[in-house]
């Protein structure tokens, strides 16, 4: 299973110093893979860094590396878990004209996010834990199945 952490910080102070990569190097036996960083500095003196261990084990390509960047919707996906129906909703997102660049289920949960904002969260039928960070919004959602 992979591994997630992040850092949103509000005193003007940036993420990348010793604290992420700390986090990340505790997960490395979660995500023996791939790992990743996202950090940005934000309005207000506000800083955000998402950080992912990867276990590929549904799309083994690098399309599929987190933070998971997507430019069509502004969004950046760090993601641990899997979602059993991801092929519905992938069909579904299609339908409503969304384009994918991989085959697992991370990308699903960026798009369904974008077309149905929070709401997307009780589509989602899995184990899961997952940050998504709105560039142009500067807001950060954080899900987890209440189940």
């Amino acid at each position: 299973m992979c591994g997630i952490c992040g850092e949103l910080r509000f005193d003007g102070t940036t993420v990348m110093s010793a604290v992420l990569p700390a986090m990340l190097a505790t997960l490395e036996r979660r995500g023996p893979d791939n790992q990743g960083v996202y950090s940005a500095a934000i309005e207000g003196g506000a800083a955000v860094a998402l950080g992912h261990r990867r276990l590929a084990i549904i799309d083994l390509s690098s399309r599929a590396d987190q933070p998971l960047y997507d430019a069509a919707t502004g969004l950046v996906l760090v993601f641990n878990g899997t979602i059993y129906n991801y092929p519905q909703l992938r069909k579904e997102l299609q339908a409503l004209g969304h384009h994918f660049t991989s085959s697992g289920d991370s990308e699903v949960i960026i798009k369904a996010y974008a077309a149905w904002g929070e709401q997307a969260v009780s589509r989602l039928q899995g184990m899961f834990a997952f940050a998504i960070w709105d560039i142009a919004k500067q807001q950060l959602f954080l899900a987890r199945p209440l189940n």
